[in-house]
């Protein structure tokens, strides 16, 4: 395993890049531009030159892609970094370096960190962090209400000028309606997106798996799917009365597919997302109580996870993202009901969708790389997602075919707290290629 060009992202679009490279004989999967042949691809400087049959050129290094799929870098619209603030979970250093080996060239930072990202003064401190450290291109989401609380919106216009994409209060939902309304109409005004985490905790309370059968059974508090579906139906009523757009995040069950659906027929400016481990597990691998499979929200039926599938076969679901959301151990090996909510996944999440959904039958090579990819890209609105003639060269290449158990030691993250561990799952990215040079080499 070799990372390479270890300063920032920053740092690096200083200097002068002439390496040429040629990929050759991939499997090419770009929805964009309708692509899905065995091609060459040319990479001059940061940017795709040609992408073709036979290219013949001079450049610096070859790459054989024989029986491999290349694609575009994988752009993560929800991922929990933890700095500025709690650097013993995760460093944007550590948190990109995952991401490149997982194929994620492009992440989105949510805001919920230990010094929350919701003034001037502390995106600029994080901003500084990724000019400094960061290993792959870090987006910035900022929050919607001042510390997160759900009392008073953040400066949005300010946060929109230096150079946030959206405002999300993840981990939690703005409950005032008014405010929401308020944030949604600053929104439009400002042209930034807004991620809804839907969880009316009047409902949820003091849940900590999915409510029915299992939950009783293992004498835990349950969490209805109502609180979900509910505030996925608050919050897109309030996005239609204004004309706004919203993007919905973590869809776990079946109810909020149906409403997503529903919606999308009116035409509404309205996306939605999903994490792997609501289509690889369900409430019954709670059984033997791993808190690393203790996510919000939880895990649901067997049921749910079929119609999280389908939503996703459908298009009703138009972005699979990790929610990789790191902890320590002392915050997860303890009892279920003390531990902390979430999982990281930026190392398993493609190898996940291969193996649930590409093996299955469920989404084909182009369906699967349009979510993590082109649909996340149009979403954010951002220049990537694309293999075209001039795109950015982020580009991955991705054995399809190789097994590999996912063991807590081969992680990258900082934390280790993944509800795959000991799974077998299919595909691993061999090559990441960010802006134009060779950032992670699997070899």
């Amino acid at each position: 395993m070799k990372f390479q060009g270890a300063n920032s992202v920053g740092q690096r679009e200083k200097k002068s890049i002439t390496m040429k490279l040629l990929i050759k004989n991939g499997h090419v999967v770009d929805p964009a531009n309708k692509i899905d042949d065995i091609l060459d691809i040319l990479i001059d400087a940061n940017k795709i030159s040609l992408v073709g049959k036979d290219i013949k050129a001079s450049v610096d290094k070859t790459i054989d892609a024989t029986k491999r799929i290349v694609m575009p870098g994988i752009i993560d619209m929800h991922v929990h970094l933890r700095e500025p603030g709690r650097e013993d979970k995760e460093t944007i250093a550590s948190g990109t370096l995952a991401a490149l080996k997982g194929g994620i060239t492009s992440v989105l930072a949510m805001p919920n960190t230990q010094i929350p990202i919701d003034c001037s003064q502390n995106l600029k401190l994080l901003k500084s962090i990724i000019k400094k450290t960061s290993h792959a291109n870090v987006l910035i989401a900022a929050a919607i209400t001042k510390a997160r609380q759900g009392k008073e919106l953040t400066e949005i216009s300010q946060l929109k000028k230096e150079g946030i994409l959206a405002i999300t209060d993840d981990g939690a939902s703005v409950d005032d309606e008014r405010l929401m309304s308020e944030a949604l109409k600053q929104a439009m005004k400002h042209k930034v997106l807004v991620i809804c985490h839907c969880e009316d905790v009047s409902i949820s309370k003091d849940g900590v798996i999915n409510l029915g059968f299992i939950s009783t059974r293992l004498g835990l508090r349950g969490v209805s799917c109502e609180s979900e579906y509910r505030r996925v139906r608050r919050d897109i009523q309030l996005a239609e009365k204004l004309g706004a757009s919203i993007h919905i995040a973590h869809v776990s069950c079946k109810e909020s597919v149906e409403i997503i659906a529903k919606a999308k027929k009116k035409s509404l400016r309205l996306s939605a997302e999903t994490a792997p481990h609501y289509f690889s597990f369900s409430e019954e691998d709670l059984l033997g109580y791993n808190t690393n499979m203790k996510v919000n929200p939880p895990l649901r039926s067997k049921e749910d996870v079929v119609e999280i599938k389908q939503g996703l076969k459908s298009g009703v679901i138009d972005v699979i993202a990790s929610d990789h959301a790191p902890h320590t151990d002392n915050e997860k090996i303890i009892e279920f009901e003390r531990a902390e909510f979430g999982a990281i996944g930026l190392e398993t999440e493609l190898a996940a969708s291969i193996t649930e959904l590409v093996d299955q039958g469920i989404l084909n090579w182009t369906q699967l790389v349009q979510k993590f990819t082109v649909n996340p890209a149009k979403i954010l609105g951002i220049d990537r997602g694309t293999l075209g003639k001039g795109a950015i060269a982020d580009i991955i290449i991705v054995d399809t075919e190789r097994e590999w158990t996912v063991e807590s030691k081969d992680f990258l993250s900082r934390s280790k707290n993944s509800p795959f561990i000991g799974r077998r799952l299919k595909g691993i990215v061999e090559l990441t290629i960010l802006n134009g040079k060779i950032a992670y080499n699997r070899c």
